[in-house]
């Protein structure tokens, strides 16, 4: 009996990453490589926008990441299967010429988490654009305990209401108390945990496009970390900003 070969793992193979290699070109990435800035929050607090991946690499070295599904596959039958790659085609005098694009999310499941999009020819060079994009793009997220049916004063979920919207998809995330788990789309799911966030409620709206869904999820935590909170609400409910 003739054994299948196994596909690919979903993860993404982690790369080590070799701070002596590194040539940094911007003064952000110079000071990290130097020892000046040593915490990442130092860099959101100063409101500096990231533009090398290697300094994520050098201050985060916990970081996970998952390439979503947002494609479809050809299945048995004509029915559609889900994929992490989305392909196109462009027709020309040569041929069929395929693109290929994903969509990846890192975070060290503790207050961190970005989402990239990648698109290139082929599926290597597209997922480390989607990665190096992810990277560039991460956040700061608050959490906290914000149902009213818990107050246990721990942030196991976030503690407001928030939205986001990504052309006609729209997306609401709410609080929910602790054993609830994360009731949201599954790919959405994983964006969540990877911030660390471990019982939500959700609705959305139109959403009739995954990637457009993905990308609300994303614009509602966003959004949640712009939100200001008073200081009395801040220990009733146990809200932190980014990691513990």
């Amino acid at each position: 009996m003739v054994k299948e070969k196994e596909g690919p793992p979903r993860g993404i193979q982690k790369r080590e990453f070799n701070p002596e290699a590194w040539k940094p070109r911007t003064e952000l990435g110079r000071k990290v490589k130097a020892g000046e800035i040593k915490d990442i929050d130092e860099i959101f607090n100063s409101g500096i926008k990231i533009l090398e991946a290697e300094i994520v690499d050098m201050l985060i070295p916990n970081l996970e990441s998952e390439l979503l599904s947002i494609g479809q596959s050809k299945g048995k039958f004509g029915g559609g299967k889900k994929s992490i790659w989305k392909q196109t085609q462009k027709k020309t005098r040569e041929g069929n010429k395929p693109k290929f694009a994903t969509f990846a999310v890192i975070g060290n499941k503790d207050g961190l988490v970005g989402v990239g999009y990648g698109k290139s020819k082929e599926t290597m060079p597209a997922r480390e654009k989607a990665i190096r994009n992810a990277k560039l793009n991460i956040i700061r997220i608050k959490r906290g305990c914000g149902s009213w049916a818990c107050g246990c004063n721990s942030p196991h979920s976030i503690p407001l209401k928030t939205s986001g919207k990504c052309s006609a998809v729209e997306m609401e995330i709410l609080p929910a108390p602790k054993g609830t788990r994360l009731c949201i789309e599954e790919e959405c799911k994983k964006i969540l945990d990877f911030a660390g966030i471990k019982d939500v409620y959700s609705k959305s709206y139109n959403s009739k496009t995954k990637l457009n869904l993905v990308k609300a999820c994303f614009d509602a935590l966003k959004n949640l970390s712009k939100i200001k909170i008073q200081e009395a609400y801040i220990k009733s409910s146990g809200t932190i900003m980014g990691k513990k």
